[in-house]
Order: C-alpha cells, then sequence, then structure tokens
C-alpha cells in the first residue's frame, strides 16, 4: 500500500513539474524570437539617427538595415535544419547568445562599418534563433497544449512587432540609438536562462545533413547583388558594379543547381512545380518589397522632412502593427469560408490605395490629414492579406511538406525585404530633406503599383494547382 500511494504521489509531481517546464519552454521562446521582431522593427526608426550620427551615405543607412536581413532570409532555412540536426534547444541558446553578442557589438560601435558586420552577426543568430524557437514549442508540448503554446507565440510575436517602432523611438529620443541594441541583452539573458531551465534537448527524426553549400552560395550571391544595388545609384553602369551583379546572379543560379541535387536540399525545388505555391510566393516577394521598402523610407520623411521627434515617429507606426495583430485571426477565419483569392485581391488592391494616399499626402506634416489615413488602409489591406496567405501557401503543398513550404515562404519575404532596401537608392538621391521629399512620393507609388500586381496574381493563382 505504501508502494502504490508512492506511485500515486510521483504522478501528479511529474505532471505539475511538466507544466512549470512548458511554461519556462513558452516564456523563453517567446523572448528569444521577441528579439528579432523587436530589433527589426525598432532599428528602422533608429537608421536616420544613427546615419546622421556615424556619418555616411544613403548606402550606408542601407546597409544598415540589409545585413540583417541578408544574413536571416539567406540562412533561415538552413537555422531549421540546423535545430533539427543539431538539437533545438542548443541551436536556440546559441542563437540567443549570437544575437546578445552582436547586439552589444552594434551598441559599442564606433563606425558605420563595425555596426554593418555586428548587424549581419545579428541576422545569422537571427536565422537560426527564430526556427528553433517554434520548433521547441513543437517538442515541448502536445495536442491541444501545442496549438495554444503556438498561438500565443504567434499573438506575443504580433505584440512585439507593434511595440517596437514605439519603444524604439522613445529610445532614441530619450537616451540613445545605441540603447535600441543594449535592451537586447537583459532579454536574451532572461530568455536563455528560461529555456536552459524548462527545456530538453530534441532533434528531428529524420534530420538529414544542413545545406551549407546552399546556404553559402545563396549568402553569397545576394550579398554581391545587394552590393550592385545599393552602389549602383553612385557609380552607375560602373565595372566593379556590374561584375558584382553578374556574379550575384551566377551563385543563384549555382544556388538552384546545388539546390536541385543536394541530399537535404534547405529549397525542395519541387514543390514550384505547382503554379498555386509559385504564384503565391511571387505574390509574397512583391507584396513584402513593397511593405519593407516603404517602412525603410517612411521613417526618413518623417524625421527629416516633417522633423516628427523619434518617439512620436515611433507611434506613428502603430496603425500598422496594431491593425495585422488584431485583424489576422479574424481573417483567418473568414478566408476559411470564403476563400484566400478574394481576400488576397482585396488585401492586395486595399495596400496599394494606402501607399497612394501615402504618395498623395506627403506634402502634408500634420499626422493625422498627413500620414494617419494612408497607414490605416495600409494596415488594413495588410490584414486582409497576411493570413490568406499563409493558409493559401501551407494548402498549396502536401501535409508533409508544409514546413519547408512555411520556411521557403518566410525566406521569400525576408529576401523581398532585403531586395526592397537596396533598391531605395534609385528613388532617394540622398539623406537630405530636398532629395527624400523629392523621391518618396515616388517610391510609395511604385510601391503601390507592386502591391496591386500582387493582389492580382493572389487572385489568379491562389485556387490553380
Amino acid at each position: 500500500m505504501a508502494r502504490q500511494s508512492k506511485t500515486r504521489a510521483r504522478g501528479p509531481a511529474k505532471a505539475a513539474g511538466a507544466v512549470v517546464s512548458g511554461r519556462l519552454v513558452l516564456a523563453g521562446t517567446v523572448l528569444g524570437s521577441s528579439l528579432a521582431f523587436i530589433d527589426a522593427n525598432a532599428v528602422n526608426l533608429a537608421v536616420p539617427v544613427i546615419q546622421q550620427k556615424l556619418g555616411g551615405d544613403l548606402a550606408a543607412a542601407q546597409w544598415i538595415v540589409a545585413a540583417y536581413a541578408l544574413m536571416l532570409g539567406a540562412l533561415v532555412l538552413a537555422g531549421g535544419a540546423a535545430a533539427d540536426r543539431y538539437g533545438r534547444k542548443r541551436v536556440f541558446l546559441v542563437g540567443v547568445v549570437l544575437f546578445a553578442l552582436a547586439s552589444a557589438g552594434c551598441g559599442l560601435s564606433p563606425s558605420l562599418s563595425v555596426l554593418i558586420a555586428a548587424r549581419a552577426l545579428q541576422g545569422a543568430a537571427a536565422a537560426v534563433l527564430t526556427p528553433s524557437s517554434l520548433a521547441l514549442l513543437g517538442a515541448s508540448f502536445e495536442g491541444k497544449a501545442r496549438g495554444q503554446a503556438v498561438g500565443i507565440w504567434a499573438g506575443a510575436s504580433g505584440l512585439m512587432s507593434a511595440i517596437g517602432p514605439v519603444l524604439g523611438g522613445w529610445l532614441v529620443q530619450v537616451v540613445s540609438w545605441r540603447a535600441v541594441f543594449a535592451i537586447n541583452l537583459p532579454l536574451a539573458a532572461l530568455a536563455a536562462w528560461l529555456v536552459a531551465s524548462g527545456a530538453k534537448e530534441s532533434r528531428g527524426g529524420r534530420a538529414g545533413p544542413v545545406d551549407w553549400p546552399g546556404a553559402l552560395a545563396a549568402t553569397a550571391g545576394l550579398g554581391l547583388i545587394t552590393w550592385a544595388l545599393t552602389e549602383g545609384p553612385k557609380h552607375g553602369a560602373d565595372r566593379a558594379v556590374l561584375a558584382a551583379g553578374a556574379a550575384g546572379v551566377v551563385l543563384l543560379a549555382a544556388f538552384i543547381w546545388i539546390e536541385a541535387r543536394a541530399e537535404a536540399p534547405m529549397m525542395p525545388l519541387g514543390l514550384f512545380r505547382s503554379i498555386r505555391f509559385s504564384g503565391l510566393n511571387g505574390l509574397t516577394l512583391l507584396l513584402y518589397a513593397a511593405f519593407s521598402g516603404a517602412l525603410f523610407i517612411l521613417p526618413f520623411q518623417l524625421l527629416r522632412v516633417h522633423h516628427y521627434p523619434t518617439g512620436e515617429a515611433g507611434a506613428a507606426l502603430l496603425p500598422l502593427s496594431v491593425g495585422l495583430a488584431v485583424l489576422s485571426p479574424f481573417i483567418g477565419r473568414l478566408a476559411a469560408r470564403i476563400g484566400a483569392r478574394v481576400m488576397l485581391l482585396a488585401g492586395g488592391l486595399l495596400v496599394a490605395a494606402g501607399f497612394s494616399l501615402l504618395a498623395l499626402r506627403a506634402a502634408d506634416p500634420a499626422y493625422w490629414t498627413g500620414a494617419f489615413p494612408g497607414l490605416a488602409v495600409l494596415a488594413l489591406g495588410m490584414g486582409l492579406a497576411v493570413a490568406p496567405l499563409t493558409n493559401a501557401v501551407l494548402s498549396a503543398v502536401p501535409p508533409e511538406r508544409e514546413g519547408a513550404a512555411s520556411g521557403i515562404n518566410n525566406a521569400v519575404a525576408r529576401v523581398a525585404g532585403l531586395l526592397a532596401v537596396a533598391l531605395a537608392g534609385f528613388v532617394l538621391g540622398g539623406t537630405d530633406a530636398a532629395a527624400i521629399a523629392s523621391g518618396y512620393r515616388a517610391a510609395m507609388l511604385a510601391a503601390a503599383g507592386g502591391a496591386a500586381v500582387a493582389g492580382a496574381i493572389g487572385f489568379f493563382t491562389a485556387g490553380r494547382e
């Protein structure tokens, strides 16, 4: 009897321990992944101030954002594979530590060149941190609890995206642009402690070798193309610019060749045989390029042309993040009823209308009549498009390939942002107020055109096989 009582006592204690461990893992992964979301959004607000403080031209300002986006976009698929092969907990902790070290390097940077190098390391860290955080949740929860944990993770990520611009603007205004990076250090330390305390190590059951050759070719190719695009406005058809662009194209072709022959490719090319999958990724490329390029240029307009304090400029972007966070859950259910095609078309056209309003009201410095109408319509359009797009991408492939499809779509969105920021120099002639004012309207109209085409692509391909 005593032995039975002891056994029964262990059951509730074990269950309670599992609940506590799960909560620690959930809190740690939310904090860890939030580092990447907060940093990406907060730094956009700080870029005009950093460029002014450390010097440099528009191309240098572009690289503050592009270095991070390059490494994240090129390596995020390899990062997910590394987590499955080498252990989700181990890779997550390595990513958090690297992100903290890179953040310290950013905050202490004496020059733009050092800052850009540290931002590249941040992007590489985020590329292993983000997918491993979600993989950890999948390994730590089962059944309904897993769905609830992923929902909390996604909701918290949306909330952190909303907080990012406001927090970044406030830190730049009250403390310094360096504080935008310093804030990551205590968050990273807490995330690492929570996961180290609560998570058990796990690996993917069918994890193959990480596709490092593909990752290297993609990184080098995108890096050379990005350099050519950022330097092109300054040097024109210079030999070095043309050679870099051509070498980048060759390396991306080599990446496709590697993926076609790799044992465990980071981008399975067979998925693109589906017209629907290919079209939806084309939509993603255009929509996120328009969105990311506009978010890079908009702070320059608010800070340099209309002279907003950085705190107010950060708060000005709240409609975008809040709209996405509030609308996405409802729109996902609505799209399940009426289908993704109509939602993608309506979302793309509303995004285009939002950009057009921003262009039309560019000269108005008053927030409520100048920037807010366009941002509100833009938020509504993105809210209509994002959830149906995600669901449509997943439904375009067999269930066993959903992880790969989601990873590819995520990488396409990151690369779209990278290329859009690199192209900003072709519409902005410089970082002075006159150059920004003249290029801003053209940039918003170009973004509107891209968003409208994206909506049309979604309408005509979302229903295809």
